[in-house]
């Protein structure tokens, strides 16, 4: 049986919506703080939620905005989230069903733009963000966050290895540069960028995504027998726990 991406990542993340809206990764770190303040002082009238899995960032953002998108490809997550959104009392979330790559809206609709966790799942990275700068006012901020690649051959290889095994759906964690050349190639400006390390528990990282047993093997024979470089970069623990590299990119559309 064969399936588009889209299919893929649908499959992967529909029986699982409840586990990212309860999963603390995703529902606490720095950069929700960060982006809380970021809405707070933007204060938009319609503000977007790309790729809003849990819906973590539409939550944040619903305290500030007039009026909060959330997108995502997975009906099933957007069910989570007009759920979750329901028992916080968050009536100004709404949700539309898309991919990143074909946004149903017209140019210049949000005056905010926030995109967490997404974009590693992202058929074409590139069209994804173009997408993004076309939906967004001229000078509208624009905040992605998302796990990067150290960028070295040795590391990356790695890093795309065990993602791939633990989740079928996953594309690629791009390097800052490569982040860098995309967002200016679309037509954002870069204005900040943070960067950070996030402990990721092997157990739970896997359990949830369901990861089968075989894969679970696979990732903890790479690890095993990575480089001591790899291993020291990636903090890789004996129980197959390790450290990420995460950024939070600030830009603004031109």
């Amino acid at each position: 049986m064969t399936r588009p991406h889209e299919t893929v990542v649908g499959d992967q993340f529909g029986p699982r919506a409840q586990a990212y809206v309860e999963s603390a990764v995703h529902a606490t770190g720095p950069d929700l703080e960060a982006l809380a303040a970021l809405v707070g002082a933007a204060k938009p009238q319609r503000a977007i939620d790309l790729g809003a899995g849990g819906g973590h960032v539409a939550y944040l953002m619903a305290r500030c905005a007039a009026k909060v998108t959330a997108c995502d490809l997975s009906a099933e997550m957007l069910n989570a989230v007009v759920t979750t959104a329901r028992s916080r009392g968050l009536a100004n979330i709404e949700t539309v069903q898309a991919p990143a790559e074909r946004l149903p809206f017209a140019d210049a609709t949000f005056d905010f733009l926030g995109c967490r966790y997404s974009a590693h799942h992202w058929r074409d990275f590139e069209i994804g963000l173009r997408e993004a700068r076309r939906v967004v006012q001229a000078g509208a901020p624009a905040v992605f966050v998302d796990a990067f690649s150290p960028g070295s051959p040795l590391l990356d290889t790695h890093l795309q290895a065990i993602e791939l095994l633990r989740d079928v759906s996953h594309v690629r964690d791009y390097s800052l540069a490569e982040w860098t050349r995309a967002l200016f190639l679309a037509g954002f400006a870069v204005r900040a960028v943070r960067t950070w390390r996030l402990r990721l528990d092997f157990a739970p990282w896997t359990e949830r995504m369901r990861t089968p047993e075989l894969n679970k093997r696979a990732i903890r024979a790479i690890q095993a027998a990575a480089s001591s470089e790899t291993r020291a970069h990636f903090a890789i623990a004996d129980d197959g726990s390790f450290t990420l590299d995460v950024a939070m990119i600030e830009a603004s559309a031109d």
